[in-house]
């Protein structure tokens, strides 16, 4: 019960504009419900031959869904006479009319986790006597930036040789 029909039950035994006080509402508001009153029994009406319209559609084809449905409900209809699709969606949701839902896909290989995937050579220990002992890498999900040449020629020469040194054969002993 909305308080808007709690002040309508309760009008005629105590005043609107104390019950409106109780209930924490302006009195203009409940007056506005109040005018609503027959534009909604009126959308309540229209709403119940619109599902109706909704199942004779639907049990034909019970995939369709709002877009869908919409779609055949305006389907040569003129354009004065034309159902919103938030409407439909509306209506559908209130009757329990669902279209087709995809399932989700289940995963069913789960890998042993505790079964190394690669071994680790290194046990962890990154750091290198000398250089060109040790060359790690990281696989990463990230776009990667490459440098062309005219960056490369305008780093200093440690990085470049640091860096690039193993990838372009520089420093490695024969």
């Amino acid at each position: 019960m909305s308080r808007f029909q709690f002040v309508a039950d309760n009008s005629t035994t105590f005043e609107v504009k104390r019950l409106c006080e109780l209930v924490e509402i302006e009195r203009s508001s409940y007056y506005a419900w109040r005018a609503g009153a027959p534009a909604r029994a009126e959308r309540a009406v229209a709403d119940a031959a619109l599902v109706e319209r909704i199942r004779v559609i639907h049990a034909a084809d019970n995939t369709v869904g709002a877009p869908r449905m919409s779609a055949e409900l305006n389907d040569g209809v003129p354009p004065a006479e034309r159902i919103n699709h938030k409407r439909v969606a509306r209506v559908m949701r209130a009757a329990g009319i669902f279209g087709y839902v995809k399932k989700r896909r289940v995963r069913t290989t789960i890998p042993d986790q505790a079964e190394a995937k690669v071994p680790d050579l290194l046990q962890r220990d990154f750091t290198a006597q000398a250089p060109n002992q040790r060359y790690v890498g990281d696989i990463q999900c990230r776009r990667r930036h490459f440098r062309s040449y005219a960056d490369l020629r305008t780093m200093p020469m440690f990085l470049t040789t640091g860096s690039f040194g193993g990838a372009f054969g520089v420093g490695r002993s024969a």
